[in-house]
């Protein structure tokens, strides 16, 4: 099992930056992938951005140039830094821990851009 604790959430004006972070914890095997999801009310979860063991990263269309995802490996967390943020950011962010086929969902942190 791992579980995930994310923290960081809040509220932001657009134009302004958050910082997400989340901490892996419990029996976490490698090579493995972490990774930023949110979800915004009447839409589907949807990937914001991963990065492997190795770190190679991959970006939504739509965060790419804005936030940076990055890893500790010796600490086990990952970290999203989100600039420039925009209304259209506001959602729940999900940490998301991937080995094969197993998956792990922290609780979500909500994050709310003001325009």
């Amino acid at each position: 099992q791992v579980q995930l604790v994310e923290s960081g959430g809040g509220l932001a004006q657009a134009g302004g930056s958050l910082r997400l972070s989340c901490v892996a914890s419990g029996s976490i095997p490698s090579p493995n992938t972490l990774g930023w999801y949110r979800q915004a009310p009447g839409n589907q979860r949807e990937l914001v951005a991963a990065i492997t063991s190795s770190s190679n990263t991959n970006y939504a269309d739509s965060v790419k140039g804005r936030f940076t995802i990055s890893r500790d490996n010796a600490k086990n967390t990952v970290s999203l830094q989100m600039n420039s943020l925009k209304p259209e950011d506001t959602a729940v962010y999900y940490c998301k821990f991937s080995y094969y086929y197993r998956h792990y969902w922290g609780q979500g942190t909500q994050v709310t851009v003001s325009s």
